[in-house]
């Protein structure tokens, strides 16, 4: 092997360039198994929710105690 370093004979500008692109490459990775790990969470949730019973899917709205009816205006 030689004692010589890779980037040694090169110019600032390149050593650089190649850093900055490494840097790039790295966050793209960790952005991609970012990704990822997402995707395998929302596949469980679908997962889960096929063995749930058909019943439990027809309930009705949790939110129903939420919401605000106007009343209704009076015709004269």
């Amino acid at each position: 092997m030689s004692d010589e370093h890779f980037y040694e004979g090169e110019s600032p500008v390149v050593r650089l360039r190649v850093w900055a692109l490494g840097q790039m490459i790295w966050g793209a990775l960790l952005a991609g198994i970012g990704v990822a790990i997402v995707g395998v969470v929302l596949l469980v949730i679908w997962g889960v929710s096929l063995l749930l019973p058909e019943e439990s899917k027809q309930a009705p709205s949790p939110y129903t105690g939420l919401e605000i009816s106007q009343p209704a205006a009076r015709i004269v």
